[in-house]
This record gives C-alpha cells, structure tokens and sequence, in this order.
C-alpha cells in the first residue's frame, strides 16, 4: 500500500558528497517520521537519522555534523545530504517512513529497497 523509493546512492571519493532522496507514495493520511539506515556488509542494519513532522532531528553520532536530513511535506519526501564522506560510510542505505493510512491514529512502518552508497579511500 505504501512504496517508497530511494535514489542518489553512488561511488564517491572520500571527503565528497551525495544526496540520498526518499519518495513515499501510496494511500498515506500523513506521515509521522521518515528516517534513515545503513547496512554495511557483516554489519547490523544501524539508525543514521530520522526526523519527524515537527522538524526535530535525531542523527547517529557517527553522522552529526556531516549529515543533514531534511524533509519535503508537500512532496513526502526525505533528503539525507552526505558530506566528507568516509570509506566508512559504505554501505546500503535505507529509507523508512512511519505514517498513518487513515484517520484512525494507528502508525505503520515501512521500509525502502535500499540504495549502495560506495565511498572509495
């Protein structure tokens, strides 16, 4: 019922940058956060960030001060600008989106297929 799908992974050098978007879309009466994760090969699949409707901001401490995630209402979609990436960074990332489908308050999660990010030394 709900789709979302992310875009902008790639191949950069360390230090540069890219810009991941997420795009919800489907039946969705409103979205209540929409948030980031990673999965870097052997690794657990780990929080990056995630901001709610309100704008308030939360990032892993691996991240704060070279990410900044970002939100489009109009658009239900979620931005995640990666700067001085490091080889570290590798990994598949993922968007997630808590929304609601209707009028009723329950909240329903929901994950992207994920997109590589490859941050070369």
């Amino acid at each position: 019922q709900v789709q979302l799908v992310e875009s902008g992974g790639g191949l950069v050098q360390a230090g540069g940058s890219l810009r991941l978007s997420c795009e919800a879309s489907g039946s969705i009466f409103s979205i209540n956060a929409m948030g980031w994760y990673r999965q870097a090969p052997g690794k657990q699949r780990e929080l990056v960030a995630t901001i709610i409707s309100g704008r308030s901001t939360n990032y892993a401490d691996s991240v704060k001060g070279r990410f900044t995630i970002s939100r489009d209402n109009a658009k239900n979609t979620a931005y995640l600008q990666m700067n001085s990436l490091k080889p570290e960074d590798t990994a598949v990332y993922y968007c997630n989106v808590k929304v609601q489908l209707s009028a009723d308050a329950t909240l329903y999660m929901y994950w992207g297929r994920g997109t590589q990010v490859t941050v070369s030394s």
